[in-house]
């Protein structure tokens, strides 16, 4: 798989590279599906969320730049996996923290950090559309469901200098991965990939599915 992420240009820093070999991608899907984790498409995790396809993935992560010893946060933990290439990337030295709404699902995702040795990674069950602001400000912030805009509360907790990507556009519809650097001029917005996600639903998302 990683290999032909790097084939296809997916996959091109170092860093994110090793943060793809390192995690076993099969301990963060149902057991029933383990045979298709290194396949390059979504996979159902339960409760009408999903695990995104390696190559999505790859670009979310490439795009956002993350670093060594950052702070991050994640909104939308699912599987858990994310969180553990966000763990890779930023090691001990930085701080992940990944909220997700679903009760079963942080649990799950918790789990699965947990048991692949990535149980210093911080999973709170709330609504992610409204940040974390215990942690804040953020370095960087990855939202992992599709939203309108970039949430306000999100924009106010990331650091002056900071990124936060999302898939932006409406719900049930092609979305477009952007990712957007905080400067005191104000945002500063790229936009990358045609996407398709599960909806972000809080009070800075969608309100309903």
């Amino acid at each position: 798989m990683v290999e032909q992420l790097v084939r296809e240009g997916f996959l091109r820093t170092p860093e994110v590279i090793e943060a793809f070999r390192k995690v076993p991608r099969e301990e963060f899907v149902p057991p029933h599906l383990r045979r298709f984790a290194y396949e390059d498409h979504p996979l159902s995790i339960g409760m009408g969320q999903t695990i995104s396809a390696p190559s999505m993935i790859a670009l979310m992560l490439e795009s956002l730049r993350v670093e060594r010893g950052q702070k991050v946060l994640e909104v939308g933990t699912g599987s858990g996996y994310n969180a553990a290439l966000l763990a890779e990337l930023v090691t001990r030295e930085g701080r992940v923290v990944s909220m997700e709404r679903l009760p079963p699902l942080a649990s799950f995702g918790r789990e699965n950090l947990r048991r692949t040795g990535y149980d210093w990674v911080e999973v709170v069950v709330g609504d992610g559309s409204c940040g974390y602001e215990p942690g804040a400000p953020w370095d960087r912030i990855l939202v992992t469901a599709c939203s309108p805009d970039f949430p306000p509360p999100l924009l106010e907790q990331l650091r002056v200098g900071g990124r936060i990507g999302a898939p932006i556009g409406p719900l049930y519809h092609t979305q477009i991965w952007k990712v957007a650097e905080k400067r005191k001029e104000g945002l500063h917005v790229e936009s990358f990939s045609p996407c398709s996600f599960v909806p972000l639903v809080g009070k800075y998302g969608f309100r309903r599915t």
